[in-house]
């Protein structure tokens, strides 16, 4: 999915991967204190300085919707939701 920015896309966005696979976004992947386990001073690294956008960069969280193979270079098509629909929430 290189040049899709998936942090700023709205709650219920709707990403299909592949010929069928697709998958609704649910929320920002919120790092905790366990991430450090793996590298001292990780979490600190993830969090993001910018005034506007996510507060992480570490990624979202989506839930299958329609289950398939998915290959890397298979294409991504974005479906957005109607604009009453928020920005993600960090869970």
């Amino acid at each position: 999915m290189s040049g899709l920015d998936i942090e700023r896309m709205p709650l219920g966005t709707l990403i299909e991967l592949g010929p069928m696979a697709i998958i609704e976004l649910t929320g920002l992947g919120t790092p905790c204190v366990l991430i450090d386990r793996f590298q001292a001073g990780l979490k600190r690294q993830v969090l993001s300085s910018a005034e506007t956008g996510p507060p992480f960069k570490c990624g979202v969280l989506g839930m299958v919707g329609v289950g398939g193979a998915v290959a890397a270079g298979d294409s991504a098509r974005v479906w957005l939701p109607p604009p009453s629909f928020g920005a993600l929430p960090t869970l």
